[in-house]
């Protein structure tokens, strides 16, 4: 049970990792400007969430999965970015003079407003880590951006997918769907959205990994339209400023499409389901009455081991979805141990009141008691003001964690500068 709990911390902290595959692609042609992506991934749960602006950031909608690390984004200056996966580029061999430790394409839809502003600003924060992004703005510019290659347009069109871009030149890659792409923005003589839907068609992925959106930018006009688990004929029509007008939120994305089979099956036969299904009960009753229903199923150990994982996951994403809505879009990178992660936010949202109470459950039963579950007792508290109970917590994990752990290293930093 705990291998599989952690091995899920695993994958939801892989930063800039959860984009398997995907396909991204931008064209510019007789003053349209349009983007299209295809979200390729193992997990069918996309969230989307609206950051209206502040007085320190621009606002914008951002796409991605329960760890809720914006996989892509457009701002209201018409600004996109979206990653892909790549399997051969090591950040530590190169010579970065200005790394970036943390969420850096997020920060940067927040700040900029073209794709000249960003790349004024990487000069002084530069990426680090091994996947590769596209960023587009809506005067037509674009670049394909990672850790050692900027490469920006040239021509009407750039693509993006899972190989690094400074070997396009020599032709020293093999991907279909890049040359699907090509081939047919090629051929265009103007762009449109039809277009852009037949190509990601052509470009999708089937299968365990599989594209669970597909999304075309519409850049100039600030509209996006969102199609979910390649199913072309229904979209989502979603026009930016309106929607921030509407204030911060967060939604399932599959909450905007009629009901289909095939996205239906894959879904509720996902190892996370359970966990998902928890957090809307969650949503719509209260954290009581769905406690003391998931309570009534610990009839034998089995059940209760089966329950005690989601009750685990549940409390990890509520916190992360706390923070985002503190943070208006914001990712929760405490568990990256960047200089960031340390920074000591506060809040009274119902979530980490949710979050508290089902590791008290946890707590209580005696599961887990290895010192990550300490330490996730620790950071719940102190979020939620319990300041002497959080340092009983993480001088607990001091005692009992190896002192080479991440585990150990983060408490040691937490005690150090956040009491």
């Amino acid at each position: 049970m705990r291998k599989r709990v952690f091995l899920m911390l695993a994958t939801a902290i892989l930063i800039y990792g959860p984009s398997y595959a995907c396909t991204i692609f931008g064209c510019s042609l007789h003053g349209e400007v349009l983007i299209g992506a295809n979200e390729d991934n193992y997990n069918p749960f996309s969230k989307i969430w609206f950051n209206p602006s502040t007085k320190d950031r621009f606002g914008s909608v951002c796409f991605g999965f329960p760890d809720l690390q914006a996989q892509a984004a457009m701002n209201e200056h018409g600004l996109f970015f979206d990653f892909t996966a790549q399997y051969d580029i090591d950040p530590s061999k190169l010579a970065i003079k200005y790394p970036y430790y943390g969420d850096l394409f997020f920060e940067i839809i927040g700040r900029c407003k073209n794709v000249g502003d960003v790349l004024d600003f990487l000069k002084t924060h530069n990426y680090a880590f091994g996947s590769q992004v596209l960023i587009a703005d809506a005067q037509g510019r674009s670049a394909v951006i990672n850790a050692g290659t900027i490469v920006e347009k040239k021509g009407a069109y750039q693509i993006n997918t899972n190989f690094n871009i400074s070997r396009l030149p020599a032709k020293d890659y093999q991907c279909m769907r890049f040359d699907i792409a090509e081939k047919m923005l090629t051929d265009a003589k103007t762009v449109s959205v039809s277009l852009f839907k037949d190509i990601l068609s052509r470009t999708r992925q089937e299968g365990e990994l599989s594209t669970q959106y597909s999304q075309i930018f519409d850049l100039k006009r600030g509209i996006i339209h969102v199609y979910l688990f390649h199913d072309f004929q229904h979209d989502y029509v979603i026009d930016l400023k309106q929607e921030l007008k509407k204030g911060y939120r967060m939604e399932n994305l599959a909450d905007h499409f009629p009901k289909s089979f095939a996205f239906d099956y894959y879904v509720t036969h996902h190892p996370e389901y359970p966990r998902e299904l928890m957090l809307e009960e969650i949503k719509a009753k209260g954290i009581d009455k769905t406690l003391s229903k998931y309570q009534q199923f610990q009839k034998d150990q089995k059940a209760t081991d089966s329950i005690n994982m989601i009750y685990m996951d549940a409390a990890m994403v509520l916190l992360k979805k706390a923070y985002n809505a503190h943070s208006n879009g914001g990712w929760l990178s405490y568990w990256q141990k960047f200089p960031s992660s340390y920074f000591l936010w506060r809040s009274n949202d119902e979530k980490i009141h949710a979050s508290l109470e089902i590791l008290k459950v946890l707590q209580k039963e005696g599961t887990f008691k290895d010192p990550f579950f300490t330490e996730l007792l620790a950071y719940a508290n102190l979020v939620a003001g319990n300041r002497e109970l959080a340092r009983k917590h993480y001088n607990n994990v001091i005692i009992t964690a190896k002192t080479e752990s991440d585990t150990y290293v983060r408490a040691q930093n937490m005690l150090r500068l956040s009491f």
